[in-house]
């Protein structure tokens, strides 16, 4: 093989790979610190500098190669993007979501409660009126069924989610038995999978 080809082609090509993978485990590395995940963490975190290790004794080694520098720099925007995907497929943690309506709100909370999810309702009054506030905190990973819960119940209601850190009932998300998902969650997430 040509040196050239080795210079302008493998070397970059291998720094964008490498800088590519480790940015991707330090974004997910992030996202678990902040989801109290600490020995995945420190593992992911392990690699992740023993790959920059790597890539940046190559960088040092070829300072006069421009195209190093644009394989390094094309590598963290790729793995960045790319630890967000994955962590976004993992779907780790759990979630709190708060639902607000003027009307419905009994029945929101039924169907939530049908499909195997805990709820808290509270009457408050909006710039338009009194309306419910619902909030339930749910694995992250059923954050889909939940929504086509309230799509198919409340087309129009107002909702957020944010990331619940930590929660006092590590049980919450399990069916009333402890053994997984309950039989109507199931069933949610069959529906909603035939409907589209």
């Amino acid at each position: 093989m040509p040196s050239w080809a080795f210079d302008y082609i493998l070397l970059p090509l291998g720094i964008y790979l490498a800088r590519m993978t480790d940015v991707s485990i330090g974004t997910l590395r992030i996202i678990l610190i902040s989801r109290e995940r600490k020995i995945i963490a420190a593992l992911l975190g392990f690699f992740e500098v023993l790959l920059w290790l790597i890539v940046i004794t190559q960088i040092m080694r070829n300072l006069s190669n421009a195209l190093c520098y644009i394989a390094y720099a094309g590598g963290f925007a790729t793995g960045t993007f790319l630890g967000m995907v994955v962590e976004e497929k993992l779907a780790i943690g759990h979630s709190l979501i708060r639902i607000i309506v003027p009307e419905k709100g009994e029945e929101i909370s039924e169907n939530l409660v049908q499909a195997g999810y805990r709820t808290t309702s509270l009457e408050a009054q909006g710039a338009r009126g009194p309306v419910k506030v619902i909030l339930s905190v749910l694995r992250r990973k059923d954050i889909p069924i939940v929504l086509s819960i309230l799509k198919k119940t409340a087309p129009g209601a107002f909702y957020t989610i944010e990331n619940a850190r930590k929660t006092s009932d590590p049980e919450l998300w399990k069916g009333e038995s402890g053994e997984g998902e309950s039989f109507a969650r199931i069933l949610w997430r069959r529906q909603s999978k035939i409907r589209k």
